[in-house]
């Protein structure tokens, strides 16, 4: 990070003195002696004001009354100016903001290309291939003899494969064993039925998993952030087909379906419930189960030819218990008794299907790549034994997910051909063998027919996609080109050999376009990395000027009182006070030049009357922004030399910047993050103690040496919080949830308890020392704060009650989740609204105290001024804090309440070693931010955001507070560092001070600088490393959360920091008048 050159110690301001409880007062009997002083004090006055207008010189009172108003105009005048300097400093950082989600977009828009979508479709009558077999007749069947008239396809969301076979019951889990009729009815009636692991490509979304199990294609890995915002499908899929041969389509369930297939659902019996209400366990299944049964009854099933239910119950108790609990086990079991009724029902013509979208980890979540993420299962089922096994062996369905796998866009031409419809276009997916081997398992002329016109249609989709692409394929004798002709040169009766031709085919054709959908837009996403390579230099060189760049820092009294003296005396109120030299605005000024917009609009418009790419544009747009900012601080005097650090603490600063970032090639650093930044944290807390022998007072050095030991065992207890990744086991146990699953601990609950009791203390004690702990302290800290932890942790009481059903007969369910999100409601207006109220109209936290010395003099004491500043803003973090302990688990606030401790505790040795124009400390609050994120239950990897989060203060999805919580709950560390930067600058400061606004910008630029070169580092090792086999398991979702949390600290420090900065500072002007 850069270094800012060092000032000299700033004098101690000399305070107001406490009032003294020994102070005598004045005797009865000298009353009429002051009276006899004052009278004659009065007339002595009055004799000099006859003299002064005698001589037409002004009264001293009049003086007085000019030197006041002269006074007032000069305060006046630097509101003027310190409101103009703070208007540049929200351009600059608007400005800043700009350029790196510029910089993220054309990396990202580079790093995963999206999937081009032909518009081509299928037909009955025209085949891919000629086949004896086609009817190519939608009664009878297009490219193959239909098997069944109609299909129930049951979606029972996260099925993961392991909750359908046995377990030996020594060992089994709650999810085990309880949904054993899909295991039973594949052994005992293996023509009828049969089950077999479901592998889900990632990203591992219901909403992208129902486009792969719809139309056989895979997604993009950056085609998870849509999850949430569907929309309509329009490439060729099973259901479209349906539809354009005159079918009936009924669904019955997740309501993402309608989004996906707008006007496809037979609209009298179709129903669609809400996805994302987490909590609600049972409303869409039961939904389901009382409106799929009427629906099977023999008059009613000329209504539907595709009768779809989506269950939503295995996947929200997932979420919100984990998969080894007592609520899974329950609904496994509704699971099992819906679909043996279910199988009751259906007749010799129709085709049930039972399958998972993905699969859950441990905790049950779902999202990236990991196994149990992928293997859902499958089970389709008929009343007319037609199902059959090659081998004898495979009768029994297989035990682990890892034995004889179906690719899940395999359901796609398998579905397709048994009811008789044409086969995607863009499928990709080949038939499933037990469907079409027959009874006997030996109907290989049937298998070889169906691969053949499977693999036709992919080998068609495959020259199409070329064509579009304006590529070129391979014709090797292994490439898919090469293994399409040796298929089809097998002879004719050979019908075994070519059934295993057109496998080879097939695996080899979605092998290559796996391949060729993980390409990168290499040109672009260097455009990417440039820009914010752009964005860094920016920041290095905002957060590197020094106080003399803008003006000389006045900390003695005498010489402060001289300048304002002077500055009374020579004000004219004419000329507008200014400040000889603003950098935000010299950094800015060089974009208003009339050369360089000349040039901007010259290079736009030529950009686009030919038609260039808005991407180059872009960043051709950003360099030559960077280029005139480079020469405005060029003409500055600004040279390279300045950023180089001068200090044992600069360099720290660079070193846990660079090793931080540069770590990140590595997938193991990556994955063991959490311990790197604890060892930041120990490491800083022993090189500040070791400081601390340096100081000349023995009272600093042991205060130094206590706070570095506190942050050291505060950051060793914080760590015992963890949420373990997978490739973390078996070397990781985590504490964040109930025995490794998403419920909490009744243990648990003592954390948000102590935190009610003992955070408001500790608060307190650091207040106190400075008698900062007056005005509005008392009363918000001590009592509101106070009472917003307690319902806290009544919240989090309420929410396990509900969980672990303890009131069961007592109080239903929905009474207690409305009792919680009214309860969490009122916490969060509190914090974020009265509180934010508070904060804006709040005086300074000092108290005026007037005594009586032992000399008789009255004495005017101001309780809290050396620290006016720190202690006022504190309100403000204080605040953010209390609406993150709600949103967070119980450990988590734990951990948050840490935290807090932790950031007092590094102010003060900020403080007392004299640090507060270093920049360790704003690095040490991002290191602080960032492991504090790992602690609050997270990881980067997407199966790690805590979705129920969103629910705590809410019943249902709402925009925008939907997203605000959970982005809350996902970087609640980091929010509260960035909110915390100015504490920093502000801690222990008085009134008086010059530059606040200069210092803290300072601050709040090292700070975003070191996510800048995170995101930046992420984004370049994610580019290098494009073809790492860990590429979508690590780098990928750890560059993600970097470019996300990037932009979100920018948006807080525009909309709160500075917000807050600035709140803070005019209330301190309005008492004590303004410094600058």
């Amino acid at each position: 990070m850069p270094q800012r050159s060092p000032k000299s110690k700033a004098r101690a301001t000399p305070q107001p003195s406490a009032p003294s409880p020994s102070s005598s007062q004045p005797l009865q009997a000298d009353y009429k002696a002051i009276a006899e002083q004052w009278a004659r004090a009065k007339r002595i006055q009055a004799a000099n004001d006859a003299e002064a207008e005698a001589l037409g010189q002004p009264s001293q009172r009049e003086a007085a009354q000019a030197l006041e108003r002269q006074r007032e105009r000069l305060n006046e005048a630097r509101q003027r100016s310190y409101e103009k300097r703070w208007w540049w400093t929200v351009a600059f950082w608007t400005w800043l903001l700009a350029i790196h989600a510029v910089g993220i977009w054309l990396f990202t828009s580079g790093f995963l290309l999206t999937r081009l979508v032909l518009e081509d479709k299928s037909n009955c009558t025209i085949p891919p291939i000629e086949s004896k077999l086609a009817p190519l007749d939608i009664g009878k069947g297009c490219w193959h003899p239909k098997t069944f008239d109609r299909a129930v396809v049951v979606v029972i969301d996260a099925l993961r494969y392991d909750f359908t076979v046995p377990e030996d019951p020594a060992k089994q889990q709650e999810f085990h064993n309880a949904f054993p009729f899909l295991y039973e009815t594949a052994v005992k009636s293996p023509r009828n039925a049969f089950l077999r692991p479901f592998i889900a490509d990632p990203p591992t979304t219901t909403l992208q998993r129902l486009k792969g199990l719809t139309t056989g294609t895979l997604p993009t890995f950056i085609d998870a952030g849509s999850n949430f915002a569907g929309s309509a499908i329009d490439e060729d899929n099973i259901l479209m087909q349906l539809k354009n041969a005159g079918k009936k389509i009924a669904h019955l369930g997740d309501d993402t379906w309608w989004d996906l297939f707008p006007g496809y659902f037979e609209p009298n019996i179709s129903k669609a419930y809400p996805s994302f209400n987490v909590p609600d366990l049972h409303t869409v299944d039961n939904g389901v189960i009382s409106n799929i049964f009427p629906l099977m009854e023999p008059g009613k099933k000329d209504q539907w030819d595709l009768l779809i239910g989506h269950c939503l119950g295995v996947d929200h108790a997932g979420h919100r218990f984990g998969p080894n609990h007592k609520q899974m086990n329950d609904k496994l079991k509704q699971m099992d008794r819906f679909i043996r009724d279910l199988a009751a029902t259906v007749d010799d013509n129709t085709l049930l299907v039972v399958m998972g979208d993905h699969g859950m980890d441990a905790k049950g979540d779902h999202g990236g790549e990991s196994d149990d993420e992928v293997e859902a299962a499958l089970w389709m089922y008929s009343k007319t034994p037609i199902f059959g096994r090659t081998l004898p062996q495979h009768a029994i369905p297989p035990a682990t997910a890892k034995i004889r796998p179906v690719n899940q866009i395999d359901l796609v031409p398998t579905l397709s051909l048994l009811l008789g419809i044409p086969i995607p276009y863009n499928n990709l997916g080949r038939p499933i063998e037990e469907a079409f081997a027959g009874p006997k398992g030996n109907d290989w002329a049937n298998l070889a027919a169906v691969s053949r016109m499977a693999s036709a249609g992919i080998e068609r989709y495959q020259k199409s996609y070329f064509e579009a692409r304006g590529m070129s394929h391979s014709t090797d004798a292994s490439s898919p080109a090469g293994l399409w002709t040796e298929a089809n040169s097998v002879r004719s009766d050979s019908h075994q050999d070519a059934y295993k031709a057109f496998i080879r085919f097939q695996e080899e054709t979605l092998s290559v376009c796996k391949d060729l959908w993980a390409r990168f837009d290499v040109p672009r996403m260097i455009f990417g990395v440039i820009v914010a390579a752009i964005g860094v230099v920016l920041l290095v060189l905002y957060s590197s000027r020094t106080e003399e760049d803008e003006f000389v820092v006045m900390n003695d009294v005498e010489l402060d009182y001289a300048e304002k003296k002077l500055e009374v005396l020579d004000f004219n109120g004419e000329a507008e006070l200014h400040v000889d030299q603003f950098y935000h605005k010299n950094m800015l000024r060089g974009l208003w030049d009339t050369r360089f917009l000349f040039i901007i609009g010259t290079l736009i418009a030529a950009g686009l009357y030919r038609q260039q790419p808005m991407d180059r544009l872009a960043t051709l747009v950003v360099v030559l922004m960077m280029t005139a900012v480079g020469s405005s601080l060029h003409e500055s005097g600004k040279t390279i030399m300045n950023l180089l650090p001068k200090t044992f603490w600069g360099w720290l600063s660079v070193v846990f910047t660079l090793s931080h970032s540069i770590g990140f090639a590595s997938n193991s650093y990556t994955i063991w993050e959490d311990q790197i930044l604890l060892f930041f944290v120990a490491t800083f807390g022993l090189a500040s103690a070791i400081s601390a022998f340096r100081l000349e007072s023995k009272v600093d050095r042991t205060m130094a040496i206590y706070h570095s030991v506190v942050f050291i065992l505060l950051g060793r207890l914080a760590s015992y919080s963890k949420l373990c990744r997978e490739e973390q086991m078996p070397f990781c146990v985590s504490t964040y949830y109930a025995t490794g699953t998403s419920t909490v601990s009744p243990w648990q609950l003592i954390v948000p308890f102590t935190v009610f009791i003992a955070l408001p203390s500790i608060i307190k004690s650091f207040l106190t020392p400075t008698r900062s702990y007056e005005g509005l302290a008392p009363t918000w800290i001590g009592y509101v704060f106070r009472v917003g932890l307690f319902m806290s942790a009544i919240y989090w009481t309420i929410d396990a009650t509900n969980n672990g059903r303890w009131l069961a007969g007592k109080l239903s369910e929905g009474t207690l989740k409305n009792i919680g999100v009214y309860l969490a409601q009122t916490i969060l207006a509190l914090a974020l609204v009265a509180g934010t109220t508070a904060f804006i109209w709040a005086p300074p936290s000092v108290s005026i105290v007037s005594t009586a010395s032992r000399t008789g003099q009255a004495r005017v004491a101001i309780l809290g001024y050396s620290n006016a500043s720190g202690s006022r803003y504190l309100l403000l973090p204080i605040n953010i804090l209390a609406a993150c302990l709600l949103l967070t688990k119980p450990m988590g606030s734990g951990a948050l309440a840490l935290m807090m401790w932790q950031i007092l505790s590094l102010a003060e040795i900020i403080d007392l070693n004299s640090l507060r124009n270093e920049t360790i400390g704003p690095v040490m609050l991002a290191i602080l931010g960032n492991f504090y994120y790992f602690k609050t239950g997270h990881q980067a990897v997407l199966s790690s955001i805590q979705w129920d989060s969103a629910f705590i203060p809410l019943f249902t999805i709402r925009y925008p507070w939907t997203p605000i919580v959970v982005t809350l709950n996902t970087f609640a560390g980091q929010i509260l560092a960035a909110v915390c930067v100015p504490l920093l600058a502000l801690w222990k400061v008085g009134p008086k001070q010059k530059g606040v606004l200069e210092t803290v910008t300072r601050s709040l630029g090292v700070f975003v600088a070191y996510y800048a070169v995170e995101a930046l580092t992420t984004m370049s090792w994610a580019g290098w490393l494009r073809r790492h086999l860990m590429l979508y398991r690590v780098f990928c979702p750890r560059y993600m959360m970097a470019a996300v949390l990037l932009v979100v600290l920018d948006l807080i420090v525009l909309l709160v920091t500075l917000t807050g900065l600035r709140s803070n500072t005019l209330s301190i002007g309005e008492v004590f008048g303004w410094a600058d």
